[in-house]
């Protein structure tokens, strides 16, 4: 069987990109690479990617420029999850960066291995979440 390496990219669909992108970039310290009215992308740490897609924007084929292929139609909606890793050390910072810009923590949940987690909302009412090392046995 071929073996997987990891998770390269997740994505979120987004009702409104400038907004979107407000939040990522001055309250998660995001720094787009590339993005264009429909998308966003995000270095999102450890060779992931964040990307941000305008709801609906996706639904037709992308033809790629100079003969390099094509993106098949993909969307979606609704409230999704997704995680950012760091490190014990940082939880504390982040909790109060959070605060400081008004976002609310909703949840917070102590892992049996020693992991801690920190639960919020962006604008789209995704649930994100902050944690640290001992969430899973891979982390």
């Amino acid at each position: 069987m071929p073996r997987l390496d990891g998770v390269l990219e997740t994505a979120l669909y987004v009702t409104d990109m400038v907004r979107a992108r407000a939040f990522f970039e001055e309250v998660m310290g995001l720094s787009a690479f590339t993005a264009d009215q429909r998308f966003t992308a995000y270095d999102a740490g450890g060779g992931t990617v964040l990307l941000l897609f305008l709801e609906g924007a996706t639904r037709d084929t992308v033809v790629l420029p100079d003969e390099m292929g094509t993106i098949p139609p993909h969307d979606g909606t609704g409230r999704t999850h997704m995680a950012f890793a760091i490190g014990a050390e940082a939880l504390a910072e982040w909790e109060r960066r959070l605060t400081s810009h008004g976002i609310e923590i909703e949840g917070r949940t102590h892992w049996p291995r020693g992991g801690e987690s920190l639960y919020f909302r962006d604008p789209d009412g995704h649930l994100l979440e902050l944690a640290t090392p001992g969430v899973w046995p891979t982390y």
